[in-house]
């Protein structure tokens, strides 16, 4: 019996950890989480010793300088400059509304948007886990034809769905509270957390639309060398070894 080639066989330990860090280097990596929360930190500090006016500076200029140490360090670009519009951003709407909360409130309902995409994605049949992991990997869509890796990939759009929701709800309401300090503490202990747990849904959803996908394939690659066989006996050719 003939072995299936070599990417055809289960994943290792290794090809999870790579899962892993690929998915976590499309965030920015570890560095990147960490260097999210600063910005936050810095505008709360300075806002409660000083006032508004300067912690909006300080959370900018904190943003722009991990943006330069980022270039510096040869680190990925894309979470760097996306993490400093979105605090710009967020500076911008605490300056028109006036009041610390207002930092808070582009993040609130961004995390409503995502959410709603997230979910639609899944009602529509092509649950963005799946989409995004394919696209990075240049590994096309055939888990669309498998119900079960559609489904890892469902669950895995689902968890990322219900950690925007999650968030939406409690700072929504922190925000309403005119709760400025616990909204930044909420803003980073349901960041690191609950992106964990979304992440690992999604590689156990990785492994298994991959190995159902492998399967689909092998399956159909001896089902054609089946046919192949009976042709050949049919004709009163013999059949060549695989």
């Amino acid at each position: 019996m003939t072995q299936p080639p070599q990417d055809e066989q289960a994943d290792t330990p290794a090809d999870e950890a790579d899962q892993r860090r690929t998915l976590l280097q499309e965030m920015g990596g570890i560095s990147g989480l960490i260097y999210s929360s600063v910005p936050v930190l810095v505008f709360v500090l300075i806002n409660s010793i000083f006032s508004l006016q300067p912690a909006i500076w300080g959370s900018v200029g904190s943003a722009l300088l991990i943006t330069l140490v980022r270039i510096v360090r040869k680190q990925p670009l894309q979470p760097a400059i996306s993490g400093f519009f979105g605090v710009a951003i967020a500076a911008f709407i605490a300056y028109r509304t006036g009041s610390a909360k207002g930092f808070f409130l582009f993040g609130i309902w961004a995390s409503l948007v995502y959410g709603s995409i997230f979910t639609l994605s899944v009602i529509v049949r092509w649950p963005l886990a799946g989409v995004i992991w394919s696209m990075l990997n240049g590994h096309g869509t055939a888990w669309r034809a498998d119900r079960r890796a559609l489904l890892a990939y469902d669950l895995a759009t689902l968890s990322w769905a219900a950690v925007f929701a999650a968030r939406f709800i409690v700072q929504r309401w922190l925000y309403n509270e005119d709760q400025t300090g616990w909204l930044a503490f909420a803003r980073i202990a349901m960041g690191y957390p609950l992106t964990a747990l979304a992440l690992l849904v999604t590689v156990w959803a990785v492994r298994r639309a991959g190995h159902r996908v492998k399967e689909l394939v092998h399956a159909a690659e001896e089902d054609d060398h089946a046919i192949e066989a009976r042709l050949r006996a049919k004709y009163g050719e013999p059949a060549t070894e695989n």
